[in-house]
Formats: C-alpha cells, sequence, structure tokens
C-alpha cells in the first residue's frame, strides 16, 4: 500500500487549497504516469500546447472546487 500523502482535504486558507489542488492534479499524472523519463518526454508534447494547459488548468479548478466544498467555502 502507497504512503498516505493525502490525509485531509481540510485548508486553512483558499491559497492553501489551491495549493493542495495542483498538488492533487501533479500527483493524479504520476499515478497515471509513474515513470519520471516518460512523463519529461511527454512534457515536450504540452507545453507549448494551449489547448492541453487550458486543460490542466481545468483539472486543477475541479480539484480546487472539490477543496472548496470540503472546507465549506473557508466559511466561518
Amino acid at each position: 500500500m502507497a504512503d498516505i500523502w493525502l490525509p485531509s482535504l481540510k485548508t486553512a486558507t483558499p491559497q492553501e487549497g489551491f495549493d493542495l489542488a495542483t498538488k492533487m492534479a501533479r500527483v493524479g499524472v504520476k499515478v497515471t504516469q509513474p515513470s519520471a523519463e516518460i512523463r519529461d518526454k511527454l512534457r515536450a508534447a504540452y507545453d507549448q500546447d494551449t489547448a492541453q494547459l487550458i486543460a490542466s488548468s481545468q483539472v486543477i479548478a475541479i480539484h480546487f472546487q472539490t477543496l472548496a466544498a470540503a472546507n465549506n467555502y473557508w466559511r466561518d
């Protein structure tokens, strides 16, 4: 079993939530393609492709929506 890297969706601030959403997206890519060498090779295919960059941002935004809901939108 893998180490637990995500013990909670709770964050203290929206900024921490966004940072976690970004990490969640990155970890998702690593789980999907575990080879760092292949990921590095593939990076050249998307780092200049606006559609793929926008898709990456969309994944982060979806994760951020999940985190915002889990944190009750950081309301007191």
